[in-house]
């Protein structure tokens, strides 16, 4: 930073300010005081009278008074000039109002002070051109510009008045967080918003900052930039300009000056273009097609820089060789203890190296060259000062130990060193030779410094390494803050040279900007932008009225220079490897061109200092020729269109855009992340399926708590790396797996709930799991029954009324009606989890799992598919169970009584069996009996397991299966007999845990358990979030679909448990309806469970009618009624495992239709013809292979994937099913129609026991009143139709523990207290 001349204040003259020495943006200085000061000037400017001795006196107007008159104007400028820069420096190292006032005073008198000299030096106008001294005319020329004081005293203030506000605008412009209101924590532009761009990846919060920047700085300004242009440009004519671009132009004193500029920028065009295409590339690497096109321009806020003018923030994305040195030597500094006076002592070392002047005494003494410590706010913006009085020259710098702030010291110290050099010249001449010259020195010594070989000189790089692959690290890195920022700094004054010729008109100030900023850069707006837009406004020096050509004159100079001071020294070899250190030969060269000023025509220093008096690029060229060739050859490989022939292209507006601006997009800081995330985690949940293994297994209270302290620790496992995972934004991924972990771990379910919260969540599952597991029917002999085995033989093998309703109510009263106050609050905390993860309410949640929008539609279509089977089936059921109970148990008309049906739930129908087989004479399978007669035992079962899967060519057990996991119920200790399947997440260490009895149903059972551990295994060395179902059906269906083939005659004869398959239609149908019992039956109870419970989640079943609504929907769907009075004093639903233990039930709906669809691929795999019920897989490689290659996915890809694998369509079909009971379905057509059946329960306010009874009215008053209008079956199909469809994201899933039958997925998750061992075996 040096300073600079203002045209400002009332009278509108000159005042000192200080900005930015590089093109980069504004000083702090100007940010900081501009504003107020402007305005200031305006209302002060004619308060403040300038003493008379600072006043011009006559002069005879002539030749000789000129030369009196501009002698004696230097030696008055350097008092009034030292005054007012010693009040700026006052004020910007000491921001008070009182220090404000006094550099306001003191620019005031500045300003009366070059008016009054100016129009002084207008008198010699008529004769200086007879003048002989050149120079004394140069000097009149300087000191006679009035600039905006040529205006009428109105407009003079209308003038200032607008420049104040444009850069009140641009310097208090925030940009607010989405959605923030409070202005005190949005950001400014330094150093929040310039922060953002330079160290973000994120494509959608690089576009937030920088189209927020660059609306609130440069939309106000645009009608007030209008009449700013016409005023500058009539006071510019008023000074003999034909507008202010020829002013400014004119500081260059060459008529080629344009053409000039022109011919060098078509010189550097190929190095661009190059360069260009290769960071095109990188950055197609890092934000994929979609943002980047590889023949179109780039986006503008994507390389690192506000205004996209350097580019070297986004080296890291760049690097040619990462393994190569990439030099920083900032480390090394710290090391040696370096300080801030020691920074600027070695630079100064470096000037005197050359043999150029040290810093002066007062340099020392008043320089800032750390911000202070005594509680004053400065300006920390590092800038170069000339008090005017040839001995004080000063930095003021917030200097930190950087390498970078080392080249800004050495930078400063060079406009010291120029002010030193001409110290002695008239003050008109203090100045560099051209605008661009005092920039140039300050940068080309920057070019020595920063070069290996000086930072070994000045011990602070042990080695310099000069082999290819470093060097062009290095050029890289240069190339991409001075060759990217040659197109920017040519166009800025392109753009306001034609706003101020007219060329371009207000109309499209906005259209011509992004058409040249697109022709020279190859950039394009990330947005569409139009002419409400005022973008050039967003860029300091525009509204700041600062000049810009003068940064694309200085980045040519300084490799002029540098070439010329190298070859001075006698430097040989690359350009970009010389370092002038020690060279008085090039210090004497350097000091000849600075002590000059601008005392002497910029192209004749050029001249005495290059050899030539042209600017041209041959010097940058050759500097960046190893790096160009470099360039050159690697879009030659990836064949890159150099330019961007899709010149009209832009980039779309991000999805979601300004949502989730604040988030990480860096692909490759998310990978790590997730591989972090997937060693930490195996840990975490191994602990807690172990510690839930232990309770499971021996239920004590000591366990128990052991359990639910690892639980707790789980949670905060899963809010730690879910609130991490929260702080991507994955949108734009290129790798989907990546995107599909984020989106898991994101969903940190309970965990997101407050600590105490979740504890009280997992004291409220913990009590209803107990309550349920430890639940015992008494008798009235003192005889209790526990669920497992007696409740569920009863329900299972008594046909008894009486018998029968005691275990069935029994068992309700002691457990669900014990958990219905526990079962309102976990709704409450469950929902609250949800809501805290962006759903609104559980059931949301559990739907977001199958990622379909149209899943409930999906499942009410399967559902009403399959409706007239389950009608068939229930009415033939019905007919069996009437001739067995009689007209006071069965209506023929009616629903059925729920405990008649050989399950305690009447979920499954199969143990009733023996009352309606249609063949009694025919054969019908059972392998119990022979199982026994050959002393099968528990362990022969899962032996016999494991040779079915390895018979497909899968997974054998492992050796921890046969030695941890529970075969067989243990004494002496309680236990959860649920048969379950256990993944302990160190891909060694699977378990089954099953109270295994020997008969024919439990060896189904096992079949299955085994199918849940076979996925485990095929999916066992997947990233653990993925190592799960593709959705929460297909477990299930993997287990079942085994469980099909293993319970065919022709498999149980195959294995030695069935002497002959009998091939007849009536053993046929016996064997249908025997598996129809257990699948058709299910059907519906699989479908309401959860219907009840979205309902109960989203509040439209309050808690007020919890259990009135249970029987509603139970009626509707599977046409059953309580065997007795219930209210809402019972709590029904909480009779059922998977109500307290908070397991998602429709899965099992969904694994009963997708396993049959399973099953057809699978025997067509296998080779198998004839009907699909007697398909056997067995011994099937083909097949293994199929499923085998399908569970290998786990959930690492969508769902609809995994079934296209297995069965070559995406969608869910009953059409398989209806194919498998074909037989079935035509049989029980023609029997009910022979029997005069009624399809479903038309009298559905029927109850047992008696119509005239009064336990029969009793119970008639619970039908639930909408009911009471419905008069005919069809009117109970579901009604309102499903609604509340919402997709929210994947959850994570971490672990499974599988279980039973129908094998539920009871999941370690941070939603669950438990690792459960939950399904439907005997329990289910």
């Amino acid at each position: 930073m040096f300073y600079q001349r203002y045209k400002i204040g009332k009278t509108g003259l000159d005042i000192i300010v200080f900005i930015e020495a590089g093109a980069g943006g504004i000083a702090g200085s100007m940010l900081a005081t501009m504003p107020l000061l402007l305005g200031l000037l305006s209302l002060l400017g004619s308060t403040c009278a300038l003493d008379n001795v600072f006043l011009p006196g006559n002069y005879p107007i002539d030749e000789t008074g000129a030369g009196w008159f501009v002698n004696n104007y230097t030696d008055t400028a350097e008092k009034i000039l030292f005054v007012s820069v010693s009040a700026s420096w006052n004020y910007n190292t000491n921001l008070t109002k009182y220090n404000q006032q006094k550099q306001i005073n003191a620019s005031l008198e500045e300003q009366e002070f070059v008016e009054a000299w100016a129009k002084r030096a207008k008198e010699f106008d008529a004769v200086k051109v007879n003048f002989t001294d050149k120079n004394l005319i140069k000097l009149l020329d300087h000191i006679r510009i009035l600039g905006s004081a040529n205006l009428p005293l109105a407009e003079r203030e209308q003038y200032n008045t607008i420049l104040s506000e444009m850069d009140n605008i641009y310097s208090t412009a925030k940009v607010c967080p989405y959605g923030e209101t409070d202005l005190n924590k949005c950001w400014s532009l330094e150093p929040e918003l310039t922060d953002k761009m330079a160290t973000s990846r994120s494509y959608k919060e690089l576009l937030y900052a920088w189209e927020g920047w660059h609306d609130s700085a440069g939309i106000p300004q645009k009608a007030n930039y209008k009449t700013f242009v016409e005023m500058s440009n009539k006071a510019s004519q008023m000074d003999g300009f034909a507008d202010t671009g020829e002013y400014w132009r004119s500081w260059y004193d060459s008529p080629t000056f344009a053409m000039d500029l022109e011919k060098i920028y078509n010189d550097l065009k190929p190095l661009y273009l190059n360069l260009h295409a290769f960071v095109r590339r990188k950055l197609y690497n890092r934000y994929g097609s979609k943002y980047i096109n590889l023949k179109g321009p780039i986006p503008a806020h994507l390389l690192g820089n506000m205004w996209a003018q350097q580019w070297n923030n986004i080296y890291d994305m760049m690097i040619p060789f990462p393994n190569r040195p990439n030099i920083d030597v900032t480390d090394m500094m710290k090391k040696k203890n370096w300080n801030a006076t020691h920074m600027f002592r070695v630079s100064e070392e470096f000037f005197t190296s050359l043999g150029l002047i040290k810093m002066p005494q007062e340099f020392w003494d008043h320089s800032m060259l750390e911000k202070p410590n005594d509680g004053r706010e400065v300006v920390c913006h590092a800038s170069a000062w000339d008090f005017y009085n040839r001995k004080d020259f000063r930095i003021k710098q917030c200097t930190t130990v950087t390498m970078e702030q080392l080249f800004t010291v050495h930078h400063e110290m060079g406009h010291v060193e120029y002010y030193l050099q001409y110290k002695d010249q008239p003050v008109t001449f203090r100045s560099g030779a051209n605008p661009g010259f005092h920039e140039a020195v300050g940068d080309v010594l920057a070019l020595s410094v920063s070069t290996p070989k000086h930072m070994n000189k000045i011990g602070l790089l042990e080695n310099v390494t000069t082999d290819k692959e470093t060097d062009i690290n290095y050029l890289l890195k240069m190339a991409l803050e001075k060759i990217a920022f040659l197109p920017f700094g040519y166009l800025i004054d392109q753009w306001r040279w034609g706003v101020f010729s007219g060329r371009i008109s207000p109309d499209h100030y906005n259209s011509e900007w992004w058409y040249l900023r697109t022709k020279y850069q190859g950039i394009c707006p990330p947005l569409p932008r139009n002419e409400t837009n005022f973008d050039p406004g967003a860029k300091y020096h525009i509204p700041g009225n600062t000049p810009y050509i003068r940064y694309f004159v200085s980045f040519i100079l300084q490799f002029q220079f540098h070439k010329a001071l190298c070859n001075a020294s006698g430097h040989t070899g690359p350009l970009h490897q010389c370092d002038i250190y020690k060279s008085h030969a090039a210090g004497q060269k350097l000091s000849n061109a600075l002590k000059v000023g601008s005392s002497v025509h910029w192209q004749d220093v050029l001249l005495d200092f290059t050899g030539t008096d042209k600017m041209d690029a041959s010097a940058l060229l050759e500097y960046f020729k190893p790096i160009t060739d470099w360039l050159t050859e690697q879009n030659a490989k990836t064949q890159e269109e150099l330019g961007w022939s899709d010149f009209e292209w832009r980039p779309p507006v991000p999805e979601g855009y300004p949502n989730d601006t604040d988030k990480n997009t860096d692909e490759n800081q998310a990978i790590t992340f997730v591989n972090e995330y997937n060693t930490v985690t195996e840990k975490v949940w191994y602990d807690y399926i172990e510690s839930s293994w232990t309770y499971n297994t021996n239920i004590t209270v000591h366990n128990n708590q052991i359990m639910l302290e690892k639980s707790l620790k789980m949670s905060n496992h899963a809010l730690k790396y879910g609130l991490k995972a929260r702080q991507f934004d994955s949108t734009d991924f290129q790798n989907p797996e990546t995107k599909r972990i984020l989106l898991k771990l994101g969903n940190i379910e309970r965990a997101a709930l407050p600590v105490e919260e979740v504890k009280e969540y997992d004291s409220v599952v913990s009590e209803m799991e107990t309550t349920y597991s430890v639940a015992k029917v008494c008798r009235d002999n003192g005889t209790c029954h526990p669920l497992d085995p007696d409740l569920t033989h009863i329900l299972a093998t008594s046909n008894d009324y009486d018998e029968l309703l005691f275990a069935w109510e029994g068992w309700r009263n002691a457990s669900g009606k014990n958990m219905r106050t526990n079962f309102k609050k976990y709704v409450q905390l469950s929902n609250k989890a949800a809501r805290l993860n962006g759903f609104p309410d559980t059931g949301a949640f559990w739907r977001s799992l199958y990622d379909s929008k149209t899943f409930e539609a999906d499942l009410e279509n399967i559902y009403n598919e399959l409706k007239p089977l389950y009608q068939n089936l229930h009415a033939y059921v019905r007919r069996a169970l009437f001739k067995k109970y009689g007209t006071k148990y069965i209506n023929l008309r009616g629903p059925i009584p729920a405990h008649l049906l050989g399950n305690m739930w009447a979920q499954s129908w199969i143990n009733i069996y023996k009352l309606l087989m249609p063949y009694p004479d025919a054969s019908h399978v059972d392998a119990t009996p022979e199982m026994i007669k050959q002393k099968w035992t528990p362990i022969k079962m899962f032996q016999e397991s494991d040779k079915f899967f390895q018979s497909l060519g899968l997974i054998p057990m492992p050796e921890e299966f046969w030695n941890k996991s529970m075969l067989e119920k243990p004494e002496n200790r309680d236990v959860v007999c649920h048969a379950s399947a256990w993944d302990f997440f160190n891909r060694k260490d699977f378990r089954i845990k099953q109270c295994t009895v020997v008969n024919m149903d439990d060896l189904v059972t096992v079949h299955h358990e085994m199918g849940h551990i076979q996925y485990f295994l095929q999916y066992k060395d997947l990233h653990i979030s993925f190592r799960d179902g593709a959705n929460p059906g297909f477990h299930e269906a993997i287990g079942d679909v085994m469980a099909l083939s293993v319970s065919t005659p022709k498999h149980l004869k195959t294995i030695g448990l069935l002497n002959e398959v009998m091939d007849n239609k009536e053993s046929d149908i016996n064997y249908l309806m025997s598996i129809a019992l257990d699948k058709i039956a299910f059907l519906p109870f699989g479908y309401l469970m959860d219907q009840w419970r979205w309902k109960v989640f989203d509040g439209r079943i309050p808690e007020s009618d919890y259990n009135r609504e249970w029987w509603n929907l139970r009626l509707k769907y599977q046409g059953l009624c309580p065997p007795i009075h219930r209210s809402e004093e019972d709590f029904d639903p909480g009779a059922k495992f998977h109500i307290p233990s908070s397991v998602p039930y429709v899965r099992y709906f969904v694994s009963f239709i997708i396993q049959f669809q399973f099953h057809e691929s699978l025997c067509k795999a296998a080779g198998h013809v004839g009907p699909l019920y007697k398909c056997d897989i067995y011994q099937s490689r083909a097949a293994g292979k199929l499923i085998g290659d399908a569970m290998k996915l786990g959930s690492s890809k969508p769902w609809y994937e995994a079934m296209r694998m297995i069965t070559g369509n995406t969608s869910m079909s009953a059409a398989s099913l209806l194919t498998y009971f074909e037989p079935l379905i035509t049989w029980l057509e023609v029997e009910n129609k022979k029997n005069g059946e009624t399809l479903g329960w038309p009298e559905y306010d029927w109850t047992p026991g008696g119509e005239n009874t009064a336990e029969g009215a009793e119970r008639r008053e619970f039908v639930p009143h909408q009911w009471l209008e419905q008069r005919h079956p069809e009117t109970c199909r579901l009604h309102g139709q499903l609604r509340g469809r919402l997709q929210p994201l994947q959850p994570r899933d971490p672990g499974v523990v599988r279980s039973e039958t129908l094998g539920l997925t009871a999941r370690p998750t941070a939603a669950t207290s438990r690792s459960r061992g939950e399904g439907e075996g005997e329990d289910g």
